[in-house]
C-alpha cells in the first residue's frame, strides 16, 4: 500500500522541478534473440541509464517497504504470455533512511530482463516501464513512465500456441476493508442479523419441519449425519449465491456513487420503512406460492437433492421474515467492497445454518424447544423497529451528499428519540400491533428491553443540548450548525454563529467553506491546491483527510481520536488541514474538471473528482485516509486508515512532525 501512498506525492511535484529534470532516466530496448519461432521463449532487455547523482529503484525490493519499484505492465494481446518476474541484473544494496531497510537500485546504469513465451506469428510487444529515480542531494524523487513498443523480434515459424487468458490489472488492493475491523465486525454483524431471523415467526416453526424430514429410521447414523451436514451447507450456499448476485452488480466506483447518491439512498428508505411495516404486521413479504411449492415437491424426492431443495425451501418459506434482515445485511455492504456482501451472507447463514444443522443431527431435541406464539411477533416487532432507525441513516446519507437541509442532527436525533420511546411503550403493553395477542403478557426479557429502550432515548435527549453522543458516532449526522434547533426555536439559547474555518493568515476565501465543514472547530480548508498553497506559505506539513458525509467510520475517528487534546492541539497548530470529501454531490465549473487516470472519465462533482483522486494518486478507496505531505508534497510517513487508537494517531502524527523537521533542517543545511 506504501507504495501508491507514494504515487500520488511524486505525481504533484512542482512544475518547475519537473521541468529542470525531465531527462533523468535513458531507456533503451533489446532482446536476447532477434529471430524466434511460435513457442519458443525469449528475453525482452531494457537497458537504463540516469543523471549524475541519481538513481533508480530496481524491480526486487520489497513493496510494502515504501519506494515505487521498477514494473512493466504488458497489452495483453494473446501474441506471447509474459513469464516470471521482470528480473533486476545485479544490482546495487545499500540501506535506506528514508524507508528503513534495505533497497536495491542502479546507479548510473542499469538493465531488467523480462522472459517471454512467444504465442502467435504476429507477435506485438506492447507495454509499459513504471518506474522511481531519485537523488540524495535535496531528497527529491520522481515517478516515470515509460511506453515501448517492440517490433524487432521476427517470427519466422512453429505452431500457434494457445493464446494465454488475459490477466487484468491488480487492483485487489482497493478491496481493502475500512479498517482491519471492517469484514470481521461485519461478519459478526451479519452473524448476530441471522441469530434474530432465528426467532422471528415463519423460521421458528420451520423446525419441527425440519426434524419431521429428517427423521427416517431407515438410513444408517452416518448417512444421516452426512445429510444433516449437507442441509446446513446447502443453507450456507444458498445465502452466498445472492450475495454473490448482489455482488456482480457492483463494482467499486459504481457502489460508492451509488452508495452516496440521491435515488439509491432514497429507495433504500423506502425499502427500511416497507420491511418495518411487514414486521409490525400489516403485511407480509411472500415468494410466490407456486415457486416454492414446486420446490418442496423436489425435497420430497428424497436423497442429498431432496436434501438440496429441502433447505431452499426452508429460505422460501422463510422468506417473509428473513427477507426484510437480508435486505439489511446486503444494504449495510453496500459501500464499494464487493466481498462484504459475500462476506454478511457467510455470516448471517451460518448463524441461520447451524441450529437447523444441530436439529437435523439430533431430532429429538425439538421436545426441549419453547412453543411458538405471542413472543414470536413481539421479537419481529421489535426488529421493526430497529429497521425504521435504520432506514433514516440512509435517507441522512443522501441529505449530507447533496445539502438538502432537511435531516440536521437535531431532527435526527428526534426522530430515533421518538421510534424508541415508541420501542419502550410496545414492549410495556401500551402500543399493540395487528398480531399480538390480544392478552399480552409481560415477560421479564421484555421488560429489561423496555427499559433499556427508554433508557437509550434519555441518552438522544441529551443530544437537544449539543452533547456529543460519542456512543452512535457515525451513525449520527455531524455535529454542526444547523438549520434547526430545538432550543434555539424555544428560545432557550441564542443563535449559534457560523462557524468560521478560514486559518489565520490566510487571504481569501476557503473554497466550499459555505457548505462543508471541519470538526471540533478545526480550521483549514476542503479544497487540495488551496492547502498545499497555504502550507508552503506557513511551511506546515500538510494533513489531508480523504472523508466522507456517509462514511462511519471518518465520523468515529473523530468523534473517539481527532477529539483527544493532544490530538486536536497538533492538528490545530502543527499541520495545514485538508478535508477531501469522496462523496459530495456539487456540481465543479468546467475549469475544475478533472480526468482521472483510473478509468479515463471526466469527473464534474466535487466528491467524483475527490475519489478519483485518491484512486489515481493513492490506489485506495477507504476512508478515513490520512495522507500526510511536506510542503514537496513528498510523504512524510506511510498513509494511516481507519485506527480507534490515539496513542497510535498521536505516534503518527509525531513520526511525521519529526520527518518534517528532519527535511527543513537539512533543507536549510544544503542551502548555506
Amino acid at each position: 500500500m506504501k507504495r501508491f501512498f507514494l504515487f500520488l506525492s511524486l505525481l504533484v511535484i512542482s512544475l518547475s522541478t519537473v521541468a529542470q529534470i525531465k531527462q533523468v532516466a535513458t531507456w533503451s530496448l533489446d532482446a536476447s534473440q532477434k529471430e524466434v519461432k511460435t513457442g519458443d521463449e525469449v528475453e525482452l532487455i531494457f537497458k537504463v541509464s540516469v543523471k549524475e547523482d541519481w538513481y533508480i529503484y530496481s524491480s526486487d525490493i520489497d513493496e510494502d517497504l515504501g519506494p515505487i519499484v521498477t514494473n512493466v505492465a504488458f497489452d495483453n494481446n494473446g501474441s506471447f504470455e509474459a513469464i516470471g518476474p521482470l528480473v533486476p541484473v545485479n544490482p546495487k544494496s545499500k540501506y535506506d533512511n528514508i524507508w528503513g531497510g534495505d533497497v536495491t537500485y542502479f546507479a548510473p546504469e542499469g538493465e531488467f530482463r523480462q522472459r517471454i513465451k512467444v504465442l502467435s506469428n504476429n507477435l506485438k510487444v506492447i507495454g509499459e516501464l513504471e518506474y522511481q529515480t531519485c537523488t540524495d542531494i535535496d531528497g527529491q524523487c520522481i515517478p516515470g513512465y515509460k511506453d515501448f513498443e517492440i517490433d524487432f523480434i521476427k517470427v519466422i515459424g512453429g505452431e500457434e500456441q494457445a493464446s494465454a487468458p488475459a490477466v487484468s490489472e491488480d487492483f485487489s488492493n482497493l478491496l481493502e476493508p475500512e479498517g482491519g475491523e471492517s469484514l470481521w465486525g461485519f461478519f459478526i454483524a451479519a452473524f448476530l442479523f441471522g441469530l434474530a431471523a432465528l426467532l422471528t415467526p415463519c423460521v421458528f416453526p420451520m423446525i419441527p419441519m425440519t426434524v419431521a424430514f429428517f427423521t427416517n429410521s431407515s438410513q444408517s447414523r452416518s448417512q444421516a449425519k452426512a445429510k444433516a451436514v449437507t442441509y446446513g451447507l446447502s443453507i450456507i450456499a444458498i445465502y452466498i449465491l445472492i450475495g454473490l448476485v448482489f455482488t456482480s452488480f457492483f463494482g467499486v466506483g459504481l457502489a460508492n456513487d451509488l452508495a452516496t447518491g440521491a435515488v439509491a439512498n432514497i429507495i433504500f428508505f423506502l425499502v427500511f420503512v416497507i420491511f418495518a411495516i411487514s414486521f409490525f404486521g400489516y403485511f407480509e413479504i411472500n415468494i410466490p406460492t407456486g415457486f416454492v411449492n414446486r420446490m418442496d415437491k423436489k425435497a420430497e424426492k428424497g436423497g442429498f437433492l431432496g436434501v438440496f431443495f429441502m433447505a431452499f425451501t426452508l429460505v422460501l418459506v422463510s422468506f417473509s421474515c428473513t427477507g426484510p434482515i437480508v435486505g439489511t445485511v446486503l444494504i449495510q455492504s453496500f459501500q464499494g467492497d464487493v466481498l462484504k456482501p459475500v462476506v454478511g451472507m457467510l455470516g448471517f447463514s451460518s448463524a441461520f445454518a447451524i441450529p437447523f444443522t444441530i436439529f437435523a443431527f439430533f431430532p429429538g431435541m425439538l421436545k426441549d424447544l419453547p412453543k411458538s406464539g405471542g413472543w414470536l411477533n413481539s421479537v419481529k416487532v421489535v426488529l421493526g423497529f430497529i429497521e425504521l432507525a435504520l432506514g433514516f441513516k440512509f435517507l441522512s446519507v443522501a441529505d449530507q451528499a447533496y445539502h438538502w437541509g432537511i435531516l440536521d442532527r437535531e431532527i435526527y436525533i428526534a426522530i430515533w428519540f421518538v421510534i424508541a420511546i415508541l420501542l419502550g411503550l410496545y414492549l410495556l403493553g401500551v402500543i399493540k400491533f395487528p398480531h399480538d395477542d390480544k392478552e399480552r403478557k409481560m415477560k421479564p426479557l421484555a421488560l429489561i428491553t423496555a427499559v433499556a429502550s427508554i433508557a437509550f432515548a434519555v441518552y438522544l435527549f441529551q443530544g437537544f443540548n449539543s452533547a456529543p453522543l460519542n456512543a452512535l458516532a457515525g451513525y449520527l449526522p455531524p455535529d454542526k450548525t444547523t438549520d434547526f434547533s430545538f432550543q434555539e426555536t424555544l428560545g432557550l439559547k441564542e443563535p449559534s454563529p457560523a462557524k468560521l474555518v478560514k486559518p489565520d493568515g490566510f487571504k481569501g476565501d476557503v473554497k466550499y467553506a459555505d457548505f462543508l465543514e471541519l470538526p471540533h472547530d478545526l480550521k483549514g480548508f476542503f479544497d487540495y491546491d488551496q492547502a498545499i498553497s497555504f502550507a508552503r506559505q506557513v511551511n506546515k506539513p500538510i494533513f489531508i483527510d480523504f472523508t466522507g458525509h456517509g462514511c462511519v467510520n471518518c465520523r468515529k475517528m473523530e468523534q473517539y481520536v481527532w477529539s483527544n487534546d493532544q490530538v486536536l492541539k497538533r492538528l490545530e497548530n502543527d499541520f495545514v488541514v485538508v478535508a477531501l470529501y469522496v462523496d459530495d454531490k456539487t456540481a465543479l465549473p468546467e475549469n475544475e474538471w478533472y480526468t482521472s487516470s483510473f478509468d479515463g472519465k471526466v469527473k464534474k462533482t466535487i466528491g467524483k473528482r475527490n475519489f478519483a483522486f485518491q484512486i489515481d494518486e493513492f490506489n485506495g478507496n477507504a476512508q478515513p485516509y490520512y495522507v500526510l505531505l511536506d510542503t514537496n508534497e513528498q510523504p512524510l510517513v506511510a498513509p494511516k486508515s481507519y485506527d480507534p487508537s490515539v496513542s497510535n494517531f498521536l505516534e503518527f502524527l509525531d513520526e511525521a512532525l519529526d520527518e518534517f523537521g528532519k527535511r527543513t533542517s537539512d533543507l536549510r543545511a544544503s542551502k548555506q
